[in-house]
């Protein structure tokens, strides 16, 4: 896999469409902070199927595009209480296990959310196929783009201006796998 072909690909692509993908995050994060999380997963995907489709037809972001996958309100809120539950639970037990867990789920559910919104998988067989396509193929890239993903989101979410520019960048990289990957 050709990260730097991915990187750049999502380093032009952000500067491209900036305006349109600032003020996208910008009203994901309002919405999801007003709604005290429970909107954000249902935003994600629509952030998400805003910037496949950007990616894949070069059509530029709209502020809309967040709430165009409502569908999937319940079965992501259904998976994101069960997955809390689980990571509590681990934590509870003692630290290392809780922290087993958070890295399980990001390694087998990283391309869950594209499979929901691009093949209209339910969420039981987007989970399944994601953890196909990670382990399939060489496992290391897998565990590459989730360390760069989750990687360049912390750093953005570590400055309240900084998520604004890189969680565009850190989407774009994996939806650019992603579509690599399916394709």
């Amino acid at each position: 896999m050709d990260f730097k072909k991915h990187f750049m690909t999502a380093w032009k692509s952000t500067l491209e469409f900036i305006v349109p993908l600032i003020l996208m995050t910008l009203v994901m994060i309002v919405v999801s902070v007003v709604t005290i999380g429970i909107l954000a997963p249902v935003t994600m995907a629509g952030y998400m199927q805003s910037i496949l489709l950007m990616v894949r037809d070069r059509r530029e972001p709209k502020i809309q595009d967040l709430f165009s996958e409502m569908r999937l309100f319940f079965p992501l809120l259904l998976f994101g209480i069960i997955a809390c539950i689980i990571t509590s639970i681990g934590f509870m037990l003692l630290f290392l296990p809780g922290l087993l867990i958070l890295i399980a789920l990001a390694f087998c559910c990283l391309y869950m959310l594209p499979l929901m919104i691009d093949k209209r998988l339910g969420i039981i067989e987007a989970i399944k196929e994601s953890y196909s396509m990670a382990v399939s193929g060489n496992i290391v890239e897998h565990i590459i783009v989730a360390v760069l993903f989750f990687g360049i989101s912390a750093i953005g979410s570590s400055f309240l201006l900084g998520s604004l520019f890189t969680q565009p960048l850190a989407t774009i990289f994996l939806l650019s796998v992603y579509d690599e990957k399916v394709s």
